[in-house]
Formats: structure tokens, C-alpha cells, sequence
């Protein structure tokens, strides 16, 4: 294939992990046809757009990063594997940017055809003829619901030429999700680089955080570590949360000036080849904990600890939150924030005013990644080796009647990334720093 210069550097996944992926999809569903778009391009304000971000799931079976494109899998013995993309246009890439095009997408991302997106409406109802099943995603996007139906209408319209529509529509997001819940040796690359760059990120704001600055000016620290490590963007938005606002789960105004003796709390992973890393550190701003605030961080720091061992094969999915829930309510009737024995604490939900959220979700392509916790029966999931959850335990005390004010706005959570292993679990952002002395030595030094 004879190539056009690149205009700009583009950087090219590796393909064969994708190829892989899509052909075991293609094994397991056995049949009909399989449609999947990419995310469409979000207006963000008069005639500018958002950064454009790929759809996972279009991104874990492609690899392809440009927007106005969809997958097409033929299923059968022998699937046929199809893409359509935008065309080469060498006025639009003069103001855009590089777009590969039909011809060269099919080569570099292995697929059997590729076609202009212009064709898609001409050749969907083509590809869907006679087909017993149509699996695609519903119910996500209401435009591309529409046009689905748009196409299963025009088959339908064909039935007195022989021509039958698909007689059931299966959503395939359940079968990509199972298949996104386990990762596979490409992905884990990615992630373990993704936590190194994330550790180096929190490592450097410990350092530079001091009483007088603003939490953006700290945020900017962490944007910094990422991008000059090759990850352009955080995996999402960034907490910086100094005093009470640590305090609130979702912080992200991230405006406050940082005052002497304030713990920060800092929730920040960036994003790698599309793949998120998810750290929380917390920390005194400029020296050293006091006596509350190392009480509690010692506290959820032993949570933590706990919950990682936890993370087994064979554990069952919500094993480390109760581990989490035991351990931080008897933490909490010991600092005398709680009272009564450990049962009567856990069994009233008391404890729910200092820790109120889950121990940790699924991590990969999303933040909050793909897959069911629970399974149909009820049960939860079980972990199994490849996959990846965060572990992320916390205490949260805002003034209240009955709490001393030594512990008032003290917020704490300690956050990892933790692959499941055959043997037990690999922790991937272990070189983030979290004992008390590795904290102060950076806060304090």
C-alpha cells in the first residue's frame, strides 16, 4: 500500500490484542449480524466541541480512535469483519487532522473490508437481510436507536421480495462487559504504566502543596505529571480537596485556598492509551499529621491494608467492602465516634455518617468500568485473575453534635489499583506513597 505522509504524528495501537477480541466476540454470539458505533462528537459551546473520546466498547474491539465510525461483524464459521470510517480528505486534515481513511484503516487495524461512512445507511440493510439476529446496543443513544430502527424498517419493508429482518435484537453491551471484566496482557501493560505515571502525579503534589496556594494550583501539578508522561488527559475529574471539602465525596470546584494544618484529599488518575488509573492519597498540606488526623489516617490506612488482602481468586466481589465496614466501625467506636459493640455498630448502619460509600468498583476502559457485580442469581461476582478493582476505604467527619472538634473536618480515603492474580493480586500503583512517615517525609521534608 502506497502511504500518504502524516501530517502530524499519529500513534497506532496495537492491533492484535483488538483482532483477538473481536473474533472471540464473534465466536461466542454465533450468529446474525453485529452492529457498533463509536461516540459521537460533543458540541460544548457555540461552534466548539469537546476533545473527542472514543466509545469503549467500539474502542476495545477496534483499537480506532476517529470519530464516525462503526463496526460491522457478519457473524458465521468464517466472520466478516467490516469498518466504516470517514474518507480521506486532505482539505478537512489541513484544519483537523490526520484521518486514515477506508483503505489504509483496513490494513493497520486488520479488518476484511472498510468503507466510507457514507455508504452505512446504503449497506446496513444489505448486511441485515436474513440475518436471525441483530446485536447492537440499545438503548445508549437514543440518534442511534433511531437509526436502527430506521434500517430494520427498510428490511422489513422488503419481506415480499423474500428478504426477512433480524427477528430478535440483542443487546451486546452484557457480552462485551464479561469480556472487558477480565484483561488481558495488552491491557495490563497499559494500566501498570498508567499507575506508575498516576503515583509519580500524587508523589509531586505532596511535595509541592503549601498553605497560601489555591487546590487548582495543585491540580495543575498532577495535569503536568500526567501530560509530560504521554497521558494527555486525566481519566477523570480531577478532586483536589484541602479542610472540609475533603469532606464531600464528588468535590471538584477545586478553588479553596489551602490553610495551615489542613489535610488535602486528592482523587486523580490520569488516562493512558485509554485506559484509567484511579488514586486517592490524603495528606497534612506542608508537615505533619496532628494527633486526630493521624488517628484516623492510620485507621483507614489499616482499612485499606485489610481490603487488599482480601482481593483474592476465588473471594467473592463485596468480601473487602465488609472487611472494610468491620475494621473502620471498630476504628470509629474506638476513636469513641461510635458507640456500642462492633454488631449492634455495623447492624444500625452508624457507622454510615463517617463512611457511607462502597470499598471500590471495576477499573479498565472506564473509570467506573464495564461489568455486573452481582450475578443473576444475586451473588456477587467472583473475582477471578485479570481482573482489576480499586480498593478505596475512607472517613469522612463533617462538625456535628457528639463529635469533638479535634476531629471536625478531617476527611481521609486511600485508594489503589489492584489486579487480581492466579496467586493473590499485584497492587499496580504500589510506588505511590501512603505509610505515615513515606507521606510526611515528602509533606514535611
Amino acid at each position: 500500500m502506497k502511504r500518504e505522509s502524516l501530517p502530524l504524528p499519529v500513534v497506532v495501537p496495537k492491533i492484535a490484542p483488538h483482532q483477538k477480541r473481536r473474533q472471540r466476540l464473534a465466536n461466542s454470539l454465533g450468529e446474525g449480524l453485529l452492529l457498533l458505533s463509536t461516540a459521537a462528537e460533543a458540541p460544548r459551546n457555540g461552534d466548539a466541541y469537546f476533545p473527542f473520546r472514543w466509545d469503549s466498547h467500539f474502542y476495545y474491539l477496534t483499537g480506532f480512535r476517529e470519530p464516525e465510525a462503526v463496526l460491522a461483524i457478519v457473524l458465521g464459521k468464517k466472520p466478516r469483519f467490516i469498518l466504516f470510517c470517514r474518507e480521506k480528505n486532505i482539505e478537512r486534515e489541513i484544519w483537523d487532522g490526520f484521518r486514515f481513511g477506508p483503505t489504509m484503516a483496513r490494513e493497520i487495524f486488520s479488518f476484511d473490508e472498510a468503507y466510507p461512512i457514507s455508504e452505512l445507511d446504503r449497506m446496513v440493510p444489505e448486511l441485515m437481510g436474513n440475518q436471525a439476529v441483530l446485536h447492537t446496543t440499545v438503548g445508549a443513544d437514543a440518534a442511534w436507536d433511531a437509526r436502527v430502527t430506521g434500517w430494520l424498517n427498510t428490511v422489513r419493508a422488503q419481506i415480499r421480495a423474500g428478504i426477512s429482518a433480524p427477528a430478535e435484537v440483542h443487546d451486546v453491551r452484557r457480552d462485551i462487559d464479561a469480556m472487558r471484566q477480565i484483561k488481558d496482557a495488552a491491557e495490563i501493560d497499559i494500566m501498570r504504566r498508567a499507575g506508575q505515571i498516576s503515583s509519580g502525579a500524587h508523589a509531586r503534589a505532596m511535595r509541592v502543596a503549601k498553605p497560601g496556594m489555591f487546590e487548582y494550583q495543585v491540580e495543575a501539578e498532577l495535569l503536568h505529571e500526567f501530560v509530560r508522561h504521554g497521558a494527555r488527559q486525566p481519566a477523570y475529574g480531577s478532586i483536589v480537596a484541602t479542610g472540609g471539602n475533603a469532606c464531600v465525596l464528588h468535590y471538584q470546584e477545586n478553588t479553596a485556598q489551602i490553610r495551615a494544618g489542613d489535610l488535602m484529599l486528592i482523587d486523580a488518575g490520569c488516562e493512558l492509551d485509554s485506559y484509567a488509573a484511579d488514586i486517592t492519597r490524603t495528606f497534612p498540606v506542608g508537615g505533619r499529621f496532628s494527633g486526630a488526623q493521624r488517628d484516623v489516617y492510620e485507621l483507614v490506612l489499616a482499612a485499606q491494608l485489610a481490603c487488599i488482602k482480601a482481593v483474592k481468586p476465588g473471594n467473592a466481589f463485596g468480601k473487602y467492602h465488609d472487611v472494610a465496614v468491620r475494621v473502620l466501625a471498630q476504628g470509629l467506636i474506638d476513636l469513641k465516634l461510635c458507640k456500642g459493640t462492633l454488631d449492634a455498630v455495623i447492624e444500625s448502619g452508624a457507622y454510615k455518617q463517617f463512611y457511607m460509600h462502597r470499598a471500590g468498583h471495576w477499573l479498565g476502559l472506564d473509570v467506573h468500568d464495564a461489568g455486573n457485580y452481582r450475578q443473576p442469581n444475586g451473588k456477587w461476582v467472583t473475582l477471578a485473575p485479570g481482573m482489576v478493582v480499586t480498593v478505596e476505604p475512607g472517613i469522612y467527619i463533617r462538625p456535628a453534635d457528639k463529635v469533638p472538634k479535634a476531629f471536625w473536618d478531617i476527611g481521609v480515603r486511600i485508594e489503589d489499583d489492584i489486579l487480581v492474580t492466579a496467586k493473590g493480586n499485584e497492587n499496580l500503583t504500589a510506588s505511590c506513597p501512603k505509610s505515615v512517615a513515606d507521606v510526611e517525609a515528602l509533606t514535611a521534608g
